[in-house]
Formats: C-alpha cells, structure tokens, sequence
C-alpha cells in the first residue's frame, strides 16, 4: 500500500483511530511519519504494545498527560512517566495507584476490563480470584440492559409454564418497553 501523504513510497506505519464511533485508517512512509511528528513512535518501536498505546494517548492528549505523568505508587515510588517509559509496574501497588489508566490501556487494547474467553480446563473449576473493589470497574448501562432483559425472559417464560398469563403479558410489555429503548439508557 502506498504512502496516503506522498503517494510514492510504501507506507510502513499505519494508525487506526475510532472518533465518534467512526473508523480512520492513516497509512504512511517513515518519511512521511516523522514530518507529521510520529518520529518518537518509530524511533521507541522497542517498547511494549501498552507503552505504545500511553505513547499515543500523552501525545494525542498532552494537557492530560502532564497531569497523569506525575501520578505516583506510594509503596515503590515509581511514576506513572516512568512506567510509560519502560513499560513495567514497580511492584503489585502499582496496580492500585495507576488503576484509571491502566483501565483505559485495557479497554483500548482488548476493548473491555474484564476477561470474557475461555479458561483452561484445570481452571474452570476454581472460584474466581478476588479483585479488590477498586479495580472492578462500574457495570456498563448496556451490560446491566441485556442482563436485565435476560432476568425478564426466563421470568416470562416460568410464569408461561404456569400459566399466569396475566404476570406473563406484564413481563411482555417490561420486555418491549426495555427493547425499545435506546442502548446505553439506563431502564
């Protein structure tokens, strides 16, 4: 693929960026990379893929950056600038200390905070490790949506096996009153 700023050479860097929902896809040579100001990206190619992302985020956004960078772990002293430059938490309260960014690294590079996969067999039967309540973000208004559109189902259909189908129409209309707002409203 061709370079989108020169057109001549072929394009080495690519950048993906999603505004108001909307996919943009840049593609350039390294020439054209480093006269648009993405030469730090390309010289610390090196880093890990989170450093990159931060590197992104404090240079697309650098008033909030600043405010960010001097974050602190209280237990190892290791700045939030430190981090972005190496890549590496200090120590476990590192995880506590820089959790609000930390989440958005994790919602930018996986899309969500949370594990949704499988899990090797050997682990599926153990409970689920603790998280502090720190860590654990907030549901989001869709989750709790669909989840409470699930409760409303199975709730429609056990008053339908019991033939309680003044209960049941009830619970229809929850349900169509629930679909038929818009994703993202709390219900």
């Amino acid at each position: 693929m061709k370079c989108q700023n020169c057109g001549e050479s072929e394009s080495t860097i690519h950048f993906k960026e999603v505004v108001e929902g909307n996919l943009r896809e840049i593609h350039l040579c390294e020439a054209c990379a480093r006269d648009k100001g993405f030469h730090i990206a390309i010289e610390h190619n090196k880093l890990s893929i989170a450093g990159q992302f931060i590197w992104m985020a404090e240079n697309l956004y650098p008033e909030s950056a600043a405010k960010v960078g001097s974050v602190q772990c209280a237990t190892c002293g290791l700045r939030y600038s430190q981090f972005t430059r190496i890549g590496r938490l200090g120590c476990p309260d590192c995880y506590g200390a820089f959790q609000p960014q930390l989440m958005q690294i994790l919602r930018r590079v996986h899309g969500e905070t949370t594990h949704r996969g499988r899990l090797p067999r050997e682990t599926t039967a153990l409970a689920e490790p603790e998280t502090p309540a720190a860590v654990t973000p907030p549901p989001r208004p869709e989750d709790v949506r669909k989840q409470r559109l699930r409760q409303l189902r199975r709730e429609l259909e056990a008053a339908v096996a019991s033939e309680a189908f003044e209960e049941a129409a009830r619970l229809r209309d929850s349900i169509r009153a629930l679909e038929s707002e818009p994703p993202g409203e709390p219900g």
